[in-house]
This record gives C-alpha cells, sequence and structure tokens, in this order.
C-alpha cells in the first residue's frame, strides 16, 4: 500500500474511539496507556455531547428535551407502559383488601388461591410472551414484534377496565385472566425492546457507528430505565386518584366506590398511552427489522434460522447459562426487597392502617431506584467498568445487604435501629438498578448473535421470570425472616455465574461479534483472529477453553482486508451484470466503498480480474473476440476490468 492507502484503511478499521494511531486496540495496550487512552476517549466525547447539547439549546430551549423524547423516551415506551401496568398490582392490593376485607383479606367470599394466582397467571403469561415473541420477532422480524406487544397491552388493559363478575370471587378471576392476556404483551417487549434497540445505531460500514461503539449500552438501558419511570408515574397518579375519589383524604376507611374508581381509572389511562404506541410502531418503525433481515440475507436464511439457533446452544450455551441464570437470581431479589418496607413500616408507623403511608414510601424507593436506574446508563459502556463488574458489584452489595439483617433480624427491626434497616432496603434497590437489573436486560441480548437475539433474550428473561415466580409462591409459605435467610444466596449465586460464564462486551464493536458469528457458522471458526474472541471479551470459562489462543491482530487486519476485497469483487462484478447503456457518466465508485479503498483494490486486482477499456471503465465481460469499440481482444476478457490511473 502507499502511505495514503494506509491512512484510509487504518481509519476505516482501526476508528480511534478504539485503537490508539499505531493501530493496538484498547484492551491490548499496558494497564497505564489504557487508563489514559480511554479516560481521553470519553473526556473527548463528553465534551463533544456537552457542546453538542449547547448549541441545540442556544437554537431552541427545548430542542434538548425533544432529542431525550425521541431517543431514549420513545424506544423504551412499552416498558414505560409495562412497568406502569405490573407494578400496579402490587400497589393497588393494600387498597383492595381495605375496600373488599371479606374478599382480599379474610377470604370469606373469595377464594384464596384466586387471590393469589393474580400474581402467578400475571408471571406466567409474561412467561409465555418473552418466549413467544422473542421466538417470533426473529422469525417474522423486530417489527411485528413490537407492533404485535402493543396491541395485545392494549386489549389487555381494556379487559383490565372492564373486567367484573357477578359475584366478587367471578371479578378476581376475570381479574386474574385478563392480566395474564395483558402480561403476553409485557413478556415481548422484553426482547424486542432489547434488540430493536441494540441493532437500530449499527449503521452500514464495515464497523459500527461510533455512536454504537460508545454508547451501545447507554442507549438500550436508557429504554430500559423507563419501566422505573412507569413505577414511579402509577404510584403518583395511585396518590391522585384516591385523593380525588376519596372526598381529598388518604386515611380509612375506603369506600367500595372509591377503591374502584382509583383501581378502573389508573388502568385507563396507559390504555390511552399504549394505543398511540400500537399506532407509532406500526407507521414510524418500519425499519425495525433491518438488521435482522441483513443477517438472514447473508447466510441465505428465508425464515426461522434453526441452524443458528443449534449453533448457538453448542457454542453459545454457558453464556445462556450465564444470561438466564443470573436474571433467575435477580428477580428473586428484586421481589424480595418488598420485604424490607413492611417490616420498617411495621416499626415506624405501628398502628398505620392505611394504603397511603406505604405508597408514599414506595415513592421514595422508586426515586432511589430511579437514580440507580440513570447511573447504570451511563458507566455501562465505560470500558473500565462497564456490564460485567457492574454486575457482579450489584449482586455482592445486594448479598451484604440482605445477609446482614437475615442474622439480625430483631436487632435491626427493633425501633432503635430500624432506620439503619430503612437504609438497608433503599441501598439494596439502588444496587439492583446499578447492577443486574439494568445489566442482565442489556447482555440478555448483546452476547448472541443477530438471527437468534431475540430468542435468548426471551428465554434468559422467561427464566428470570421463573425466579419471579418462585419468590412469589415461596414468600407465601415461609416467615419473614426465613425470607431474610433464603433470599442472599441468590445474590452470592448471580456473582458466580456472571463471573464464571458471561463475557465483558464492554467496548466491543457489535459488527465484530456478527463477523465471528460469519466464520462460526460457515464452520472457519478456527480462521477467526479479531477482537471478538480477545481474552478482555471472553468469559472466564471461554478462556480456561481456550478461545482466545486464536486471537491475532496482525493476521485479523490482512483478513479484514481480504474480506473487503472480495466484497469489492462481488460488487464490480453486480454492477456490470445488467448492460451498460453508457459510460459517460458512470462511476466506479458509487459510495459502497472509500474512493482510496477502491484505488487500492483496482491497482492490486489479480490479472485475471483486469482489462483495460478504451474509456477506462471496468465492463463486463464481452463475447470472445469483441472489445468494447469493435474491434478484436487479445486473450479472454473476464468479469471485471479496472478504470486504470
Amino acid at each position: 500500500m502507499t502511505s495514503e492507502e494506509q491512512d484510509v484503511f487504518h481509519a476505516l478499521l482501526h476508528p480511534d474511539d478504539m485503537y490508539d494511531a499505531k493501530g493496538t486496540y484498547w484492551a491490548d495496550m499496558p494497564i497505564g496507556q489504557r487508563l489514559k487512552f480511554v479516560h481521553n476517549v470519553d473526556s473527548q466525547e463528553s465534551k463533544k455531547e456537552a457542546s453538542s447539547v449547547w448549541r441545540m439549546f442556544k437554537n431552541d430551549p427545548l430542542s434538548p428535551v425533544g432529542y431525550y423524547l425521541k431517543n431514549m423516551v420513545l424506544p423504551g415506551a412499552g416498558l414505560g407502559l409495562e412497568g406502569y401496568v405490573l407494578f400496579s398490582i402490587g400497589n393497588v392490593r393494600p387498597l383492595l383488601q381495605a375496600a373488599f376485607p371479606s374478599c382480599w383479606k379474610t377470604f370469606e367470599t373469595c377464594d384464596e388461591r384466586w387471590t393469589e394466582a393474580v400474581d402467578y397467571l400475571e408471571i406466567i403469561g409474561i412467561i409465555v410472551g418473552q418466549i413467544l415473541v422473542g421466538y417470533l420477532g426473529d422469525y417474522l422480524g423486530r417489527r411485528w414484534g413490537l407492533i404485535q406487544d402493543a396491541l395485545i397491552m392494549f386489549i389487555g388493559l381494556l379487559m383490565l377496565v372492564a373486567s367484573w363478575g357477578t359475584t366478587l370471587n367471578g371479578w378476581v378471576i376475570c381479574y386474574a385472566w385478563s392480566l395474564f392476556f395483558y402480561g403476553i404483551g409485557v413478556g415481548g417487549e422484553y426482547p424486542m425492546t432489547a434488540t430493536s434497540g441494540m441493532e437500530n445505531a449499527v449503521g452500514s460500514g464495515k464497523v459500527s457507528t461510533k455512536d454504537d461503539r460508545l454508547h451501545r449500552g447507554r442507549k438500550v438501558t436508557s429504554a430500559f430505565l423507563m419501566q422505573g419511570w412507569g413505577q414511579f408515574f402509577n404510584q403518583v397518579i395511585l396518590i391522585i386518584l384516591l385523593l380525588i375519589f376519596h372526598h381529598g383524604s388518604g386515611n380509612p376507611p375506603y369506600s367500595k366506590v372509591a377503591a374502584q374508581w382509583t383501581y378502573r381509572v389508573s388502568f385507563a389511562i396507559p390504555a390511552v398511552g399504549t394505543l398511540w404506541l400500537v399506532y407509532y410502531r406500526y407507521y414510524k418503525m418500519r425499519s425495525a427489522s433491518k438488521q435482522l433481515m441483513i443477517s438472514k440475507k447473508k447466510s441465505n436464511v428465508t425464515g426461522y434460522d434453526t441452524k443458528s439457533l443449534k449453533m448457538t446452544l453448542t457454542y453459545f450455551g454457558p453464556r445462556l447459562i450465564a444470561t438466564a441464570g443470573a436474571w433467575f437470581a435477580n428477580d428473586v431479589f428484586f421481589y424480595g426487597n418488598k420485604l424490607f418496607q413492611n417490616e420498617f413500616i411495621k416499626v415506624i408507623t405501628p398502628n398505620n392502617h392505611s394504603v397511603m403511608t406505604g405508597w408514599l414510601y414506595n415513592l421514595i424507593n422508586v426515586g432511589v431506584s430511579l437514580c440507580g436506574y440513570y447511573l447504570a446508563s451511563f458507566l455501562i459502556d465505560n470500558k473500565l467498568y462497564g456490564r460485567k463488574w457492574m454486575m457482579i458489584v450489584g449482586f455482592m452489595a445486594d448479598f451484604i445487604l440482605f445477609v446482614v439483617p437475615a442474622f439480625n433480624f430483631k436487632f435491626f427491626t427493633s425501633p432503635q435501629h430500624v432506620h439503619a434497616f430503612q437504609a438497608m432496603y433503599f441501598l439494596s434497590s439502588f444496587f439492583n438498578q446499578f447492577g443486574p437489573n439494568s445489566v442482565t436486560f442489556l447482555v440478555a441480548a448483546e452476547v448472541f448473535p443477530t438471527p437468534i437475539r431475540a430468542t435468548a433474550h426471551g428465554f434468559s428473561a422467561a427464566v428470570g421470570k421463573a425466579g419471579a415466580l418462585l419468590a412469589s409462591v415461596l414468600y407465601n409459605y415461609i416467615d419473614t425472616q426465613t425470607k431474610f435467610y433464603v433470599v442472599p444466596w441468590f445474590g452470592l449465586a448471580g456473582a458466580l455465574l456472571t463471573w464464571l460464564f458471561l463475557p465483558d462486551t464492554t467496548g466491543l464493536d457489535l459488527k465484530e461479534q456478527e463477523r465471528r458469528w460469519s466464520y462460526i457458522r460457515a464452520g472457519k471458526e478456527q480462521d477467526y483472529h479479531g477482537i471478538a474472541i480477545h481474552w478482555k471479551h471472553l468469559s472466564v470459562w471461554e478462556r480456561f477453553r481456550g478461545v482466545h489462543k486464536n486471537y491475532n491482530a496482525g493476521l485479523d487486519y490482512e483478513a479484514k482486508i481480504n474480506e473487503m476485497r472480495e466484497e469489492w469483487v462481488e460488487h464490480q462484478k453486480n454492477k456490470f451484470a445488467d448492460d451498460l447503456k453508457g459510460h459517460e457518466d458512470f462511476d466506479d465508485n458509487d459510495g459502497e466503498f472509500d474512493q482510496g479503498v477502491h484505488a487500492y483494490f483496482s491497482r492490486t486486482a489479480p490479472d485475471s480480474l483486469k482489462r483495460k477499456t478504451p474509456n477506462g471503465v471496468m465492463g463486463e465481460k464481452l463475447p470472445a473476440g469483441e472489445s468494447e469499440s469493435g474491434g478484436s481482444t487479445v486473450g479472454d476478457a473476464d468479469l471485471i476490468s479496472e478504470k486504470r490511473p
């Protein structure tokens, strides 16, 4: 290569946010140099984003808000609505118990099993949706999965608003099955939001866009944290509705009419937003399946890629154990967090019978959780901390925060020390979001190839919800202190699974992972030498198996250039497959390849692919003995010629 050509290829294949000027990958640098490189990249990007926000603000003070709504809120709107409704079930239960004690508390008029089935059927519906829509998302595409989810959730909300029965028990049964149906749509939101949010910014070049490389995790977790805002607004709206329908008071006794209006209107409000979501996804998200279709086209697959599924289980089975197992452990924690609240409220307000007290403390807890969500989105792409460490630290923090009160339960639940117990409650919420709850949602899609990404994410999420189901069933049969004895060990198990089986994809180009997958799918795993098998991006288990031993930066650079050459040759063949009507205005380099890349491949093409033409334009293969000017040719004219300097 000439020095100019070397500069072109270096710029294309060695982006400056991943490689230094010498072409050294950031994870290959000595620790001191690595710290400095990462700090410089992050500083430059922070300054760039800050100046961009300032320019937007100067042009229009509301434009940064519009940008946030478009890029963070809209992608997570489904999860926001889902968080609103699902957490409303637990929030509204104390009100139903207070207004309908014979049904929801003493079970004189309602079957206790059906009141418990409200939680069970909700979770089972979510599991069904996660597996079913995860499969359909890989089969039909992300867009149809997103539309289907929104439609099911809208119908489910109508069922919840209108649920009724000739008896109170009949109403509970109708309520439970409505939640099951709604849960199917909710379950589908998990794989669809994660995969579509991740794939939308990948771009069409040889490497992903810089925005994707530096902010892919933030994009996905920013959508996921809308679940936290859904919880927040649900609690606020329930408080406001109860005050409206209970004559401005939040104190008992609560009338049946006030409880019914509060319950039904609280579900009617998100129904409006969900109907709009159906419209938005149908008309405004037409390209949501683009990356999946590109992947299928390259593999010559039209329906569901069963070959990729089988190969994923063979090559990435331990990763599935990590994502599914960690999500299972996390959901036991997530539901166990409520154990703290019930206990310290009893101590702080011993004679309290108002649902408002619990709701207000829950509102504070959701606020603390949102701090965890946002901090996770800010640090999840940091190459020095990132996904894996965030998950392990979160798991271990929750393990400690649960195991300490487990063995000193009476001490921490006494009036003198209950505030320490309360602090542990809020901290456990914070580290759950600034840790496994945010990270599992991202990595369950990120560590798997595109053709089965939604399936893998849906399966992992379904196993996670099995953990929630275990918690909701188990907690009905053991006392509170025993619950504290049981829960912490799931945090320790989650940390161990993460450390052993989960790779760290922080700073890894998603397209590079897809490139590795193309080698695996073609049966040429041993020929791949790129950064996707760098030890930094592999799990401890994969390193133990020696997957990283094929990593070779020099060989990989050569392989990338050869792959680009093959693409360039194929591109030239396709360009001249049809008859050219005229050569005068034809441009060899139509934007598919950089001019320097095109010049290099033209200059170094094998003789069998070269043929001069009078006007210097690459042409088709002509009949033997005929030239473009009508004269005879010397030798065979092959498929491609080149534009000579």
